[in-house]
C-alpha cells in the first residue's frame, strides 16, 4: 500500500527538498503551506498542495479526515531566531499551537510516525560541544518554542504511543532558500546583498562561528527517517562539522557568486558567539554520505540565486516589541 505523507511547509526551503526526496521514495505527497515563505514553484508537480496554515485547526483535521496519513513531516515555521524576541505572540501561534494541531490530528488519526524539523536553537549557549544529551536551555522564544514541541511530542508518545523522529538542523542553505528574507538565513542574505550591489552586513564583529550546512546533507535523511525504525522515538543532531566565522562565510559567499562589495559591522545583537553540535548518533543510525564542502554547497546556491535574481528584502509587518529592535530591522 502507497504511503501517504503530509509535509508542512513544503512549498518553502527545506520541506520542499524533503518532497523531492519523498517523492522519489515512492510516498504520495500532500503539501500544506500558507505560502508566507514558500513558493508555490518549488512544490513537486506529483505533489498535492493545500494552501493554508498549520494554525486553522479545522482545517488541518479536514485533511487528516480526507487522506488519512501514514507520516507527517512537520517543516513549517517562521524560523527567525533573532526575530523572535520581538514577535513573541506570533512566535508562539505558530511555532507551537500550529504543532499542537499537528500533533492532536496525528494522535486521533492513528498516524504511524510523526517527524519534526526543530533547530540546534533548543541548546541555547553552551561552551561545549553539542550532543543530543546537552540539557537545553534555549535563548530566545523560537528556541523555547521548538523544545516545547519536543516535549509534547514525547509526551505523546509516552501518552498516546505516537511514534516521532526529532531532527536538529543548523544553518542549512541552498537553492530555494529564500533570499529575500532580511531576518534570517545569512547565506541567502548575503547573496542578495550582493545580487543587489549593496554592502553585506554582519551583526557584532563576525567572528561568531556556525557549522553551516547544504540542503542535500539534511533534507535525504529527513525524508528516509520514517523508513528507519532504529530512528523511530529519538532526536538527532543533524548538519556539517566543520565551523567557519561569518566573516570567512561572507569571503567564501563573495567568491561563489564572483563578486565583492564592502563588509559594514552591525552593534551585536544577543546570540551565541560559537555552536558546534555531535552528530555521531545520526551517523551510527543513518549512515549517510560524507557532507558537502562549503565551497561546493555556496558554488551550487550561487548559480541558482544568480537565476532568481535579487529580491527587495521582506519586512515584517507585525513586530509586537519594538524596545532593543536592531535599527536594520526597524
Amino acid at each position: 500500500m502507497k504511503k501517504i505523507s503530509l509535509v508542512t511547509g513544503g512549498a518553502g526551503f527545506i520541506g520542499s527538498h524533503v518532497v523531492n526526496h519523498l517523492v522519489a521514495l515512492g510516498h504520495q505527497v500532500v503539501v500544506l503551506d500558507d505560502l508566507s515563505g514558500g513558493r508555490k514553484e518549488n512544490v513537486h508537480p506529483s505533489a498535492t498542495l493545500h494552501i493554508g496554515s498549520v494554525t486553522d485547526t479545522k482545517f488541518v483535521n479536514s485533511l487528516f479526515e480526507t487522506y488519512r496519513f501514514t507520516y507527517v513531516y512537520h517543516l513549517a515555521a517562521y524560523a527567525a531566531e533573532g526575530l523572535s524576541h520581538f514577535i513573541r505572540r506570533f512566535n508562539y501561534e505558530n511555532n507551537v499551537l500550529g504543532s499542537i494541531n499537528l500533533i492532536n490530528a496525528a494522535v486521533n488519526y492513528e498516524i504511524e510516525c510523526f517527524v519534526f524539523s526543530s533547530s540546534v536553537a533548543v541548546y541555547g549557549v553552551h561552551d561545549s560541544i553539542l550532543n543530543e544529551n546537552t540539557t537545553p536551555k534555549p535563548a530566545d522564544p523560537y528556541g523555547i518554542a521548538k523544545y516545547a514541541v519536543e516535549l509534547d511530542l514525547q509526551n505523546a508518545n509516552e501518552m498516546f504511543g505516537l511514534n516521532y523522529v526529532i531532527f536538529r538542523p543548523h544553518n542549512v542553505y541552498g537553492p530555494q532558500q529564500h533570499i529575500g528574507d532580511k531576518y534570517r538565513n545569512v547565506v541567502g542574505i548575503f547573496m542578495n546583498q550582493l545580487l543587489s550591489g549593496k554592502q553585506l552586513t554582519i551583526f557584532g564583529d563576525g567572528n561568531q562561528t556556525r557549522a553551516f550546512t547544504y540542503i542535500d546533507d539534511v533534507a535525504p535523511y529527513i525524508a528516509q527517517a520514517t523508513g528507519i525504525e532504529g530512528a523511530w522515538n529519538r532526536t538527532f543532531n543533524i548538519g556539517c562539522d566543520e565551523s567557519y566565522t561569518v566573516n570567512e562565510l561572507a569571503e567564501a559567499v563573495c567568491k561563489a557568486m564572483y563578486a565583492q562589495q564592502p563588509i559594514q559591522h552591525l552593534a551585536a545583537r544577543q546570540e551565541a558567539d560559537h555552536a558546534r553540535a555531535s552528530h555521531d548518533l545520526f551517523r551510527q543510525i543513518f549512515n549517510p554520505s560524507p557532507t558537502t564542502s562549503l565551497t561546493d554547497g555556496l558554488a551550487q546556491m550561487a548559480v541558482w540565486a544568480k537565476s532568481m535574481g535579487s529580491l527587495t528584502p521582506t519586512k515584517f509587518g507585525a513586530i509586537e516589541i519594538k524596545k532593543n529592535l536592531p535599527p536594520s530591522w526597524r
